[in-house]
């Protein structure tokens, strides 16, 4: 599993500071770890905190190794690797009206595909109180009419959306990026930032790991 940015780097909080990506990001993914060991997977988190880190894209060099290092350990095949960050739709120095939940894989069909599909199952299950909520809150302008709770794209059949992030084009195992709301959105923090929030993010990339795996008929890694 894979934090978000570095913990100094610029912009990646909400602009009145009480939300920090690379906080929340953490503590999904220790929690995640958790409940997948509980139920009997073997969980590593790329960036540990005594590891010391170069230039961003050093940074991305490292997690890479790290992951494809396992691949080889373990069999690319029995692995994956989820990388948990938040949105934003600006530079983080006022609020927006963009919300919504979603997830990338790289360009073209992958077996990742079918762990984004997974992992939105998961979120349409695990949010549907975030959901109900969007609503409300678009009619208080909270959000544009152009949004949308989950964020999809079906141009290629299936819901995620693709990017060529260093994360998802270098890894030798299925790759996925979520982007858990934005940071830059009021409704969206106060979700965030609330126990339920954080349990439901929590909850739908551990089901979207459980299902993909169990999708595909194996143990995992």
């Amino acid at each position: 599993m894979g934090t978000a940015h570095r913990q100094n780097a610029g912009g990646n909080c909400s602009p009145d500071r009480t939300f920090y990506e690379y906080q929340f990001s953490r503590e999904v993914c220790f929690r995640v770890k958790q409940e997948l060991e509980a139920a009997g997977f073997t969980v590593f988190i790329d960036l540990p905190d005594n590891i010391i880190l170069g230039t961003p894209t050093e940074e991305l060099r490292k997690r890479c190794r790290i992951v494809n290092g396992l691949c080889d350990q373990f069999g690319k095949h029995n692995c994956l690797y989820l990388s948990i960050h938040v949105n934003a739709a600006g530079s983080g120095q006022q609020w927006r009206t963009a919300g919504g939940w979603s997830v990338y894989t790289s360009p073209g069909t992958t077996q990742a595909d079918r762990l984004a599909t997974s992992l939105y199952e998961a979120a349409r299950l695990s949010l549907a109180d975030y959901a109900r909520q969007f609503e409300e809150n678009k009619r208080k302008g909270l959000y544009d009419h152009k949004q949308r709770p989950f964020r999809t794209d079906y141009l290629d059949g299936d819901p995620d959306q693709e990017a060529r992030f260093y994360v998802l084009v270098h890894t030798k195992c299925p790759a996925a990026l979520t982007e858990n709301l934005f940071q830059d959105n009021q409704a969206d923090v106060a979700y965030l930032i609330s126990p339920q929030g954080l349990e439901s993010i929590v909850r739908l990339h551990t089901r979207g790991v459980l299902g993909y795996f169990s999708f595909n008929g194996r143990s995992a890694t």
